[in-house]
């Protein structure tokens, strides 16, 4: 793999990422930008315990351009993009609008009123083109070119764990108009956020007390444990497993985990990296299999890496990826609806091991 790091004209980093034997890249950024908007802001939630971005200038972000205004395409024939290259094999770089920025840790400002706290939003968020393609998606990639995607990923959890300010790095991707996306390229994203997320607070404490209990892992248990079933197993390999769990909430949702246990991407080992292109690409064409009558053949889903927090409870979590599609069938979404959305108390309209077994049936 090769690295190279240049500055858009506003001043921030975008990474290049090629195999080794490509083409030297010429190219710079010849746009006029303003300066970067204003920084975000943390409040504190009193009741919940949490933090929440609060960041206006993403009211101002580009939403579902057409395709000749794609601010990710390549820079061609006299038209700049936030990509300054002709072309390129994954390109990474600072969001222009986004939920985090700055690399100095926060300081939380206290409040005369004990109830109203915040901080700087420190962190960073990053914006990764999987492709130059614009009509392509991540499942059309080569099984090298998501090697690619995957040393990229890797690459940037170490380098942004290194900032004073980070906690937590999280790569993401969603697919589809039904999830929100506002942009069709083929990309995800990266948050680097200054606190450890809710959901992950909540994981390492059932860990910690599962381990208080058992002497064991909790995440060694639940893969043992679905893998001894096979119920709910879809796809394996000689590194990797992927299982529906026992508990899904989403109608369609698979967990993926390497069968070694690592806090994160850093971590993985030669053969798990070699071992990850196939079996990813796998379930994501199950995916598209699922619905059909869907429009264009495309399931729309989320999917990210649960890594564990820079700087705490590296012991007990166990790096693995969660992916899901808010359809429950071609014509009817997963919307979340008040039990949901205002308790977190979720209802899944399809049982796991149904969602597992169709699955199973979608092997191509």
């Amino acid at each position: 793999m090769r690295r190279e790091r240049i500055h858009l004209a506003d001043g921030r980093e975008l990474v290049y990422y090629d195999h080794d034997g490509a083409p030297e890249r010429v190219g710079s950024d010849e746009r006029d930008l303003a300066g970067r908007p204003p920084g975000s802001e943390l409040r504190y939630d009193p009741f919940l315990g949490v933090w929440v971005m609060v960041a206006a200038s993403r009211q101002d972000r580009t939403y579902l351009p057409l395709a000749d205004d794609c601010p990710l395409c390549p820079s061609r024939d006299g038209r700049h993009t936030e990509v300054p290259a002709a072309d390129y094999g994954v390109a990474v770089l600072e969001n222009r609008f986004p939920a985090l920025s700055g690399e100095q840790a926060s300081v939380v400002e206290l409040p005369l009123d004990p109830s109203h706290v915040r901080r700087d939003g420190s962190g960073r968020c990053e914006v990764v083109c999987y492709s130059p393609r614009h009509d392509a998606s991540f499942v059309d990639l080569s099984p090298a070119d998501v090697e690619l995607v995957l040393e990229a990923w890797t690459d940037r959890t170490a380098a942004l764990s290194t900032i004073p300010a980070v906690e937590q790095v999280f790569c993401f991707e969603n697919r589809g108009a039904d999830v929100g996306v506002t942009l069709q390229h083929p990309h995800g994203q990266i948050y680097a956020y200054p606190f450890v997320t809710p959901r992950t607070r909540r994981a390492l404490d059932s860990a910690r007390e599962h381990e208080v209990r058992t002497g064991r892992n909790l995440y060694d248990d639940v893969l043992a444990a679905e893998r001894r079933d096979g119920s709910r197993v879809v796809a394996e390999n000689r590194s990797w497993t992927a299982f529906v769990p026992f508990a899904a909430r989403w109608p369609y949702e698979v967990h993926l985990y390497p069968r070694r246990r690592v806090p994160d991407l850093t971590a993985l080992a030669d053969e798990e990296r070699e071992d990850f292109p196939s079996i990813y690409l796998d379930l994501l064409r199950r995916f598209d299999g699922l619905f059909d009558g869907l429009a264009g053949g495309r399931t729309p889903y989320m999917s990210g890496w649960h890594q564990a927090p820079v700087r705490s409870g590296r012991e007990l979590l166990a790096l693995h990826l969660e992916m899901f599609t808010v359809r429950r069938s071609a014509d009817k979404l997963k919307y979340l609806a008040s039990s949901e959305s205002g308790m977190d108390a979720f209802a899944n309209d399809v049982v796991p091991e149904v969602a597992a077994a169709r699955l199973r049936e979608l092997a191509q």
